[in-house]
């Protein structure tokens, strides 16, 4: 099965705190950690693990976090070939993780400002190659929007990662085959104000009206809420042995779920299988050394591709 990711690359620079600070408030106590992440990159190797064979686009500076980028995806087996090398650092984010799991981050992009319409054309033929394109949005808007553009004009099934969400153009929402929100990127992308009053089901239903596609609705321990042309579908939460650190989840379900498309899983057992890796994910301090490999998951219920999800 072959995946195209298009997205970020980043350096998480993460600290474990016993509560995150308030304005102005220094606090002590922390235990520090640094290593790879982006959406992007964190996707990719994800689908890796699992046993896709994937091509990255993203963008590094001429640094030691880019250096070790490379690295990195030349050890995961992730093709590196047209990841873009820029003028500006690469990407760096700093995390505080509370002792619940919970995180915050913040993001200075760098050379990820450089990747643009034009590196995505030259990624043509890869995302046509491709049973899913995986596209997410810690890259700038062009370059998202020529992505699914790009994908839908070759025939590659699109699965948009709306984070962080923001507007979409009116003309794009057509060319998203998947769409997986969590429950606060849904609003965002409505346009809808805080306090909307809409409940999950009404989030999905409009975000299907806009796409014509497939919605998945990711919401934690809740599970997920799916809407295709058959409807909507509970997707059942998997319970976590515990949880130690919530950062990669939404990357590691991003790649079940692409792994599953592409094999031609149903959208609903495809987001089952995404759910176990999440799952899983939340278990291990650090975003690549959470993301699971084939046998700490389920066995994924396919149909014959070319059927109906």
């Amino acid at each position: 099965m072959k995946i195209a990711v298009v997205g970020s690359y980043g350096a998480g620079l993460t600290m474990r705190v016993p509560k995150a600070p308030g304005p102005g408030e220094t606090l002590s106590g922390g235990e520090y950690d640094e290593g790879p992440g982006g959406k992007g990159s964190n996707q990719a190797i994800g689908a890796a693990r699992l046993g896709a064979e994937v091509a990255l686009l993203t963008a590094v500076g001429r640094d030691a976090f880019g250096d070790a980028a490379r690295r990195l995806w030349a050890a995961e087996g992730v093709d590196d070939a047209h990841v873009v090398t820029g003028t500006r650092p690469t990407m760096v984010g700093f995390i505080l993780v509370e002792p619940s799991g919970e995180n915050r981050i913040t993001i200075a992009p760098g050379a990820l400002d450089e990747l643009d319409e034009v590196a995505v054309r030259g990624f043509a033929e890869e995302i046509a190659a491709a049973d899913v394109l995986v596209v997410s949005m810690e890259i700038p808007e062009p370059a998202v929007l020529e992505a699914l553009r790009v994908g839908r004009a070759r025939g590659t099934r699109t699965l948009l990662n709306p984070a962080p969400a923001r507007a979409l153009p009116e003309d794009i929402w057509s060319m998203i085959d998947v769409i997986t929100p969590n429950q606060t990127e849904a609003p965002v992308l409505l346009g809808l104000a805080p306090g909307h009053g809409l409940s999950d089901e009404e989030l999905v239903s409009r975000l299907r009206e806009r796409t014509g596609g497939a919605v998945i609705l990711t919401r934690g321990g809740q599970g997920a809420l799916l809407a295709d042309e058959h409807g909507l579908e509970e997707i059942a939460p998997v319970d976590a042995a515990k949880i130690v650190d919530t950062t990669g989840a939404g990357d590691a379900f991003t790649a079940a779920l692409a792994m599953g498309l592409a094999e031609g899983a149903s959208l609903a057992d495809a987001a089952r299988f995404a759910a176990h890796a999440g799952a899983h994910a939340v278990t291990i301090a650090g975003v690549i050394p959470a993301l699971p490999t084939r046998e700490r998951l389920p066995k994924l219920t396919t149909v014959p591709i070319g059927n109906p999800s």
